[in-house]
């Protein structure tokens, strides 16, 4: 029997990779991956409120307040065009009367008379249902766009001579769109409460919010969640004339 001095050396053992162990190993490295780098963003801070997150929603607002300032010196430089075509446009009385007529029908021009305006708000934050009624969901307490739209079809349908929401005058080629819970309208972005005033018959104005069956499907939520709904009437109201753009961008008028 040979002692261990006299045994022939083992061969070294060759370290082997199992499939088992690599995946184990990669699960691990991207575990520590995904820690370092949820470590570095936060960095104790909070996600909610880092300046970096809201970068879009500024540029949403420095947007819109551009536009807006676009907007007042397209009308001032409009009204200096509109003022020197009527200065000697060679055109007759009727033809004039006429461009008038046209002009009020387009929503270019300032209308004022009675009127009324109503108020769409989101529900309060502490919103709760109402007796008999299930608890509410997030979009149960919000307004949307096609209740912003039923009120602006109804008061068209009530013969409206003109209308605004909030600070725009529409026009026939106006939409009216929401975007979350903020309404873009014209390139510009408004939040809740939403205004809309039209000019014209109190009481058909009021006879066409009665008769809308989206409104009426509206005020169940005003009823069950406490959604905002106020309609005030004016013995005057001006509304301005429409200042932006009229160029078709997308419709080609036909031939």
């Amino acid at each position: 029997m040979s002692n261990s001095a006299d045994s022939p050396a083992e061969p070294a053992r060759r370290r082997t990779w199992r499939p088992v162990r690599v995946l184990t190993a990669g699960v691990f490295a991207l575990a520590g991956l995904i820690f370092v780098t949820s470590f570095n963003t936060a960095q104790g801070t909070n996600i909610r409120e880092d300046a970096s997150l809201l970068k879009l929603s500024d540029l949403i607002r420095e947007r819109s307040r551009k536009n807006a300032e676009l907007d007042e010196s397209t009308a001032v430089v409009r009204g200096e065009v509109d003022a020197l075509a009527r200065r000697d446009d060679g055109s007759t009385k009727a033809e004039d009367e006429r461009l008038g007529a046209l002009e009020k029908t387009a929503g270019t021009t300032p209308v004022a008379g009675r009127g009324l305006t109503v108020t769409l708000n989101d529900a309060p934050p502490n919103a709760q249902a109402a007796p008999g009624y299930p608890e509410p969901q997030a979009n149960d307490l919000v307004i949307h766009q096609q209740d912003l739209q039923a009120v602006v079809n109804a008061l068209w349908k009530g013969g409206a001579e003109g209308i605004r929401v909030m600070d725009q005058r529409l026009i026939s080629t106006s939409a009216v769109r929401c975007v979350g819970n903020t309404l873009i309208l014209q390139g510009r972005v408004y939040s809740p409460p939403y205004k809309i005033t039209a000019v014209g018959d109190t009481g058909r104005l009021q006879r066409a919010l009665e008769g809308s069956t989206a409104i009426q499907n509206y005020l169940l939520y005003v009823k069950a969640y406490g959604l905002g709904w106020k309609v005030d009437e004016h013995d005057k109201v001006s509304l301005p004339g429409y200042s932006g753009p009229v160029d078709l961008h997308y419709a080609k008028p036909t031939s």
